[in-house]
């Protein structure tokens, strides 16, 4: 089985955002970059079946040059090799373009994406990628297994889980559940070493159209100051709740 891993270069939630050029560009001056989160999910679930059912692994990322420490991280986490697309991730659709070109020329199996990435929160690219690969697809999910030809997978719903059969070639959106986060592995040093053995392909982007411009950023407003209720004055408590927050 050939699996192809997508990884966003996102940052790390405990960065601090700023933007530039009128709140028209993300600033990335001093900001730590990581795996998005969702993708580690998935990158952890492919090396289960590599371990135990002698799968491949690929990892992918339309990005630019900075974007390599992050592959090389998944690599040293046990990925076989790693592809990079040189160009800008700056629309879903084109990004989900891409990546199917990949996935065509490297004719794999699976492709695990995560639902969504922690930066935009397009929530888009495996869904559409799905579609211009014709693979069955399967989002939200938070459980996978593969018996040959055939998949198991299950995937939240409001209220609740569904298990879905489905078969192979198939694109999934994996998430927190996929796998726990006590499974996610650490490189270790021999990790890193091999890491720097192994190929990262860089490979020039084909021709696309943006479906999506982002126009402008806007932080979210300061929390208001916070008012403090006795415990015994209840009459207090539902006065503010009543005329100040409106919310009885």
């Amino acid at each position: 089985m050939k699996i192809l891993v997508c990884i966003s270069h996102v940052p790390d939630t405990t960065s601090k955002i700023n933007f530039t050029e009128g709140d028209t560009k993300f600033d990335t001056n001093g900001v730590q970059f990581v795996i998005n989160p969702n993708d580690e999910f998935g990158l952890t679930r492919a090396m289960w079946f590599k371990e135990k059912q002698g799968a491949s692994v690929d990892v992918v990322n339309v990005g630019g040059p900075e974007t390599e420490p992050t592959l090389r991280k998944a690599l040293a986490i046990g990925a076989d090799s790693a592809i990079r697309v040189n160009t800008a991730a700056t629309d879903g659709y084109a990004v989900a373009q891409q990546i199917a070109t990949v996935v065509k020329d490297g004719q794999y199996d699976l492709v695990i994406a995560g639902r969504e990435s922690i930066d935009y929160n397009g929530g888009m690219v495996p869904g559409i990628l799905a579609a211009l690969t014709g693979a069955n697809f399967v989002t939200n999910c938070v459980s996978l297994e593969v018996d040959g030809n055939n998949a198991t997978a299950v995937r939240e719903i409001d209220g609740g889980k569904e298990t879905i059969a489905t078969s192979l070639p198939l694109v999934i959106g994996g998430q927190k559940g996929l796998v726990e986060e006590s499974d996610l592995r650490i490189p270790n040093m021999r990790g890193i070493m091999m890491a720097r053995q192994k190929p990262l392909k860089v490979l020039e982007p084909v021709s696309t159209n943006n479906a999506t411009t982002a126009k402008s950023f806007e932080k979210p407003a300061p929390k208001g100051a916070v008012t403090l209720v006795d415990a015994d004055n209840i009459d207090e408590l539902i006065n503010l709740l009543h005329n100040e927050a409106k919310v009885i």
